[in-house]
């Protein structure tokens, strides 16, 4: 029987992310435009704000969203992390239109992006189009966001606030010109 080869995978990686004003912009452009889609506007903003990828956003469920009447906080990683004012009023208005979607399956579903199956989450490539008719490039502005996010702290406390893997965070910041490579985790009280 003659071998089988195939062609390594290409992994297509944002060379060339938002630039920071450009990132702030669609972010204030989300937040404040009443005339987007809700849900758009609320998975724009994790994407831009926290740098998910839209495969983890789907996945996320109502229960992954802790609001205690003071502040709202999002399960992405461990701790929870916490949504700031305009982002924790906009996943309130979020969640509580969820509970009147126009499909049954939707309604008793515990997924925060229900899909149109009921039980299944919403189809990342759905969501992804949908970022992408309000203005909001899902994969640059991730990109954008994590190189931020591990140049103004270290790359082991955003990989685990965020949910990211450590070697993948200190690639970014390698990748990003950090200077965080000499942070050492753990308990320094000794």
């Amino acid at each position: 029987m003659p071998r089988l080869t195939l062609p390594p995978q290409v992994i297509n990686q944002d060379q060339a992310p938002l630039h920071q004003h450009r990132r702030l912009a669609i972010l204030r452009r989300t937040l404040n435009d009443d005339s987007l889609p809700l849900r758009a506007r609320v998975a724009a903003t994790l994407v831009l704000l926290y740098a998910q990828p839209v495969t983890r956003i789907v996945r996320l469920t109502v229960d992954d969203v802790i609001d205690d009447g003071a502040t709202v906080t999002v399960r992405l990683g461990n701790p929870p992390s916490p949504l700031p004012e305009p982002v924790a009023d906009l996943m309130r208005a979020y969640v509580q239109s969820c509970e009147h979607l126009p499909y049954a399956s939707s309604r008793s579903s515990q997924w925060l992006f229900p899909g149109r199956q009921p039980g299944q989450p919403m189809n990342p490539v759905s969501l992804q189009v949908h970022l992408r008719k309000i203005g909001v490039p899902p994969q640059h502005g991730r990109t954008s966001a994590i190189r931020q996010l591990v140049l103004q702290a270290p790359a082991p406390v955003i990989a685990k606030a965020l949910g990211y893997h450590d070697k993948t965070a200190t690639r970014l910041v390698t990748e990003a010109g950090g200077t965080w490579s000499r942070y050492a985790p753990g308990d320094h009280t000794r």
